[in-house]
């Protein structure tokens, strides 16, 4: 089995920062592109930001200037660096990626729990 595992939310005054993780795990073959994603309470989720297994990195554009999305290979894993936080991205934000296990070595997508992030105003 493959699993997704967010962590690093909670909650943070306005201004502030925060950095996410997301590990992927158990029987992965490779892991490419990553995907953070956001829901906030009442909305649709939305695309954050996304990276490729080759370092290729973009931002949404409300978020371009102040995320900063990352991963390391070796440890399977993928980063969002949150800075100058707003009190309107409260929200739960979701790990997305596609990932080939060991025994079919098909990339298929795959969702983490999602961690919760809490911008005081």
């Amino acid at each position: 089995q493959v699993q997704l595992v967010e962590s690093g939310g909670g909650l943070v005054e306005t201004g502030g920062s925060l950095r996410l993780s997301c590990a992927a795990s158990g029987r992965v073959f490779s892991v490419n592109t990553m995907y953070w994603y956001r829901q906030a309470p009442g909305k649709q989720r939305e695309l954050v930001a996304s990276i490729t297994s080759g370092g290729t990195a973009n931002c949404a554009e409300p978020v371009k200037g102040r995320f900063t999305i990352s991963r390391d290979n070796a440890k399977n894993t993928a980063y969002l660096q949150m800075n100058s936080l707003k009190s309107e991205e409260t929200a739960v934000y979701y790990c997305n990626a596609l990932i080939a296990d060991i025994q079919f070595r098909v990339n298929r997508n795959y969702w983490g729990q999602g961690t919760q992030v809490t911008v005081s105003s």
